[in-house]
Parts: structure tokens; sequence; C-alpha cells
């Protein structure tokens, strides 16, 4: 194994044991919409599950739904790739870990996807059972995706003479989101904020070969 992925490995692993301990400790304690405060009205957790994308969002029904999941796979063995080949590369240890980040996040709720639907019951007006006798709420590839952080740090309505959304309520941030969406997150971020740094040899060794045959031409 190259050492430079020694690192993102166990990043990836630290994430998704993290994610599906706080998941699985939510769905087996907590009813459908509890609600637990943690810093005043500024944060809570707040059970929900999510039938579609990210941070709450859906997505074309059941069928979408399915389709949404098998393309975060066919994603996932993408951006396992492209990490391998980045370290062969001897990528930056930043673009790996930010690399890594997202495909932890990514296999996190694939997970939920995949497996919750078969392995626990609803969890709508009770706390639901891992491996019911009854068998779970879903089938396979169509689990719903745990969702617990929520943070509306601003609330208020909008101005009278604000477009579209006059004297509408708002709240900032409303997405509910888990673990997972966080890493994803991080992992994106970090890169659009270092990528002058990860990619500033990109580029440079064509256009260097491309000098060099240049100079070939004019000499012959």
């Amino acid at each position: 194994m190259n050492s430079k992925l020694r690192i993102p490995i166990i990043l990836v692993v630290i994430v998704l044991i993290l994610d599906q301990a706080l998941k699985f400790y939510i769905k087996t304690n907590l009813k459908l919409n509890d609600v637990i405060p943690l810093f005043g009205s500024w944060g809570y957790i707040l059970f929900t599950e999510n039938p579609g994308m990210a941070f709450g969002f859906k997505f074309g029904g059941e069928a979408g739904k399915i389709a949404l999941t098998l393309f975060r796979m066919v994603a996932v063995g993408g951006i396992t790739w492209y990490l391998i080949d980045l370290a062969k590369k001897n990528a930056p240890k930043g673009l790996l870990i930010s690399f890594a980040l997202i495909l932890a996040g990514a296999i996190g709720n694939i997970f939920d996807s995949v497996f919750y639907g078969l392995i626990f019951n609803d969890s709508v007006g009770q706390v639901a059972q891992l491996f019911p006798s009854a068998g779970g709420y879903g089938k396979f590839l169509r689990g719903e995706v745990v969702d617990m952080f929520y943070f509306p740090i601003i609330e208020g309505h909008f101005p009278g003479w604000f477009p579209i959304w006059a004297n509408e309520s708002f709240t900032f941030f409303r997405p509910v989101f888990n673990l997972a969406d966080s890493s994803i997150t991080i992992g994106v971020a970090i890169i659009l904020i270092f990528h002058r740094k990860f990619f500033k040899h990109a580029g440079k060794e064509p256009l260097e070969v491309k000098k060099e045959n240049t100079t070939e031409m004019i000499n012959s």
C-alpha cells in the first residue's frame, strides 16, 4: 500500500465509525422529530430522516432515490480511484485528506440508503429497533439517511420591500444534516480554499514539453 494513503484511509475509517455510531444512537434512542437542545435556541439535535440528497433535499421520489443511491456508489468508486491515483502522483497531503473526507461522507450516507431500511424498523411514534423480528421498514437501496444537526442561527422575516419573499419568515441555517454531510462539506471547502496550492504544478509539464518540441522544430 502506498504510504501516502495511510492517513487518508485511517481518516475514512474514523469518520465512518463516528458517523454510523451517532446515527445508530439517534435511531435507537429517539423517535422521529424528537428534539434535544444543544446551545439554547442556536442549535439542536433534531432527528429527521432524509429520503433524498444531502442536507434534507429530495430528488425524484422512490425511483429518484434509487438512481441517486446508485449514482453515489459509482461516485464513491470514482473518488476512490482518484484518491489512489493522487497518492501515486505524490499529491499534497492536504489534497489527499480533502478527498478522504469527501469519500468518507459519501460512504456514510450510502450505508444508510442501502442498509437502514433492512436493519431498522421505522421511527414514527416509536424508538426504532435494530434487526426487528418483523423486518425493516424498507427494501434494499430504499433506506433513509439519518440527519440530526440543526442550527437555526438567525430567524426572522423578510422586510416588506424585499422581492418575492416579502414579509415571509426565514431561518438561517435551515437544513438538517449529519456528520457525513459535514465531512463532505469540509473536504470540498479545503479544496476550494487551497486549490492554488494543491494544483500549482498542474499543467506545467505539458507546457515545458511543448517548448522543447518547438525548440527542436526551430533547430531542425
